[in-house]
């Protein structure tokens, strides 16, 4: 092993034997990444990775080391004392796991606490477990905070190497420049060996997005499974936010300023909902349908306006309120 490559294998310790994790026809697996800290609103991405692991057939594949790519400073892991001594303590995690779908099919998933260090190495290091494993695919997983009602399908945007493959799945559709991820910059540079590559990002209530919300990881899973034709099982998720909805229903109901909030956000979608299917509607008379891309650019232009306030009802209602939710 030469000393690049020691370097890198430093950065984690591989499981022996490895699993298996070509399909029956000999084709390598999907890739999914779902690194939780900084786009991981409603912890729809960490509750997705969870729910995969302990509902399919998983196998450890490899553990990253902390150690070379946590700041445990910036984030303090979690000890317990019992009065007298210290007893446990939680410290963060990163893992690939071999995992099976409903239908037996394999795939990976690499979860955990997003590195706050080594970037370069770190995704590098993914890189060469991915090409050892023929990996085909690289999808990564994002919950973002938006002015969405909780009482609406949970929406989604998609980007991508291969925007063809993308389907419709809705787009940003717009340039712009924003904060790094890990998860990003994962994306970008296994784009440029030539993986295909995918992001999804899930729009969770701003008003929820310290509390779990499991819909939101539900449709995540749900995106993945139309891009990669994976089967993968969603009705715990499902139930569990069933559960979440009755009790944020519950605790909205009777107060006059959250309803007022979430009002205000359902005129929103619906209204948006609407124009998008008239839209629709009008351009397949010519076979003429919006591309994502366009249908992406219109959401982003659409939640702007509100943001700004340029509906002073709605956009006073959504400034109180949900702060009592969180």
């Amino acid at each position: 092993m030469d000393e690049r490559s020691a370097e890198h294998s430093s950065l984690y310790s591989l499981e022996f034997p490895a699993p298996r994790v070509a399909d029956d026809e000999g084709i390598g697996p999907v890739l999914i990444h779902a690194l939780d800290g900084f786009a991981d609103a409603g912890h729809a991405v960490a509750l997705a990775a969870t729910h995969l692991r302990d509902a399919l057939d998983s196998e450890l594949v490899a553990t990253f080391s902390t150690d070379e790519l946590i700041d445990y400073r910036s984030r303090r892991p979690t000890i317990t004392f019992d009065g007298d001594t210290f007893t446990d303590v939680t410290m963060p995690s990163l893992t690939m796991h071999a995992i099976r779908d409903t239908a037996g099919r394999p795939f990976l998933l690499l979860a955990g606490s997003e590195p706050d260090l080594r970037w370069e190495q770190f995704v590098e290091a993914v890189r060469r477990l991915a090409e050892h494993f023929g990996v085909t695919d690289v999808i990564g997983l994002n919950a973002i905070p938006m002015a969405v009602p909780h009482t609406r399908p949970s929406s989604l945007t998609a980007h991508g190497s291969d925007v063809e493959r993308l389907g419709d799945l809705p787009r940003w559709g717009s340039a712009m420049k924003l904060p790094a991820s890990a998860s990003m910059l994962l994306e970008l540079r296994m784009a440029d060996h030539d993986f295909r590559t995918a992001g999804l990002s899930v729009h969770v209530p701003h008003y929820l997005s310290q509390a779990d919300y499991p819909a939101a990881s539900a449709r995540l899973l749900s995106a993945v499974g139309e891009l990669t034709g994976l089967e993968l099982p969603l009705a715990a998720l499902d139930n569990a936010a069933e559960k979440v909805r009755a009790q944020v229903d519950n605790e909205v109901s009777g107060n006059a300023e959250i309803e007022s909030v979430v009002s205000a956000l359902e005129n929103q979608y619906d209204s948006f909902t609407a124009a998008q299917a008239e839209r629709a509607s009008l351009l397949a008379a010519e076979d003429e349908l919006p591309t994502g891309d366009e249908l992406g650019a219109e959401l982003e232009r659409y939640l702007a306006e509100q943001l700004r306030g340029d509906q002073p009802d709605a956009g006073d209602d959504t400034t109180g309120g949900p702060s009592s939710l969180r």
